[in-house]
């Protein structure tokens, strides 16, 4: 591929996410759960205990899988914790060399991670607030 067009395409590619951010900016952030899991609602610290590894567990005895969006990691993490991905890359990898934990499953789409966590009573994410659907139950809905 010619630079020029490798560069128009990573314009193309960062548009397309910007957009997509704020789109979900517009409808808010839902946090999603399976709704087997037995988790009516779920407080922000929670949240944010669970995404940046501080707790591994939704209830005692139910070990957490936490999944990011990536198209909406920036605005999720901006909304929750006031931090850019930067800040969130560095804390990861610091957490990482320490072995001390594992960073969120990171899964591309949407439409991914209703799926995933309509399958798994364990699992806990995040969707643009539009997109909820029956499969899923939102717990908690961020707002910029």
């Amino acid at each position: 591929m010619k630079p020029a067009t490798l560069l128009s395409s990573r314009l193309l590619v960062a548009l397309w996410l910007a957009l997509y951010g704020a789109a979900a900016a517009a409808n808010g952030i839902a946090v999603i759960v399976n709704p087997d899991s037995g988790i009516d609602s779920i407080s922000r610290e929670e949240v944010s205990h669970l995404f940046l590894g501080r707790i591994k567990h939704l209830q005692p005895g139910m070990p957490a899988l936490v999944i990011d969006t990536l198209p909406l990691r920036q605005a999720f993490y901006q909304s929750l914790v006031r931090r850019g991905i930067p800040e969130i890359n560095a804390y990861w990898a610091r957490l990482r060399f320490s072995g001390r934990t594992q960073p969120p499953l990171q899964i591309e789409d949407a439409a991914m991670v209703i799926e995933r966590v309509a399958r798994d009573r364990n699992a806990i994410g995040y969707i643009n607030g539009a997109l909820v659907d029956s499969r899923v139950k939102t717990v908690l809905r961020l707002e910029d």
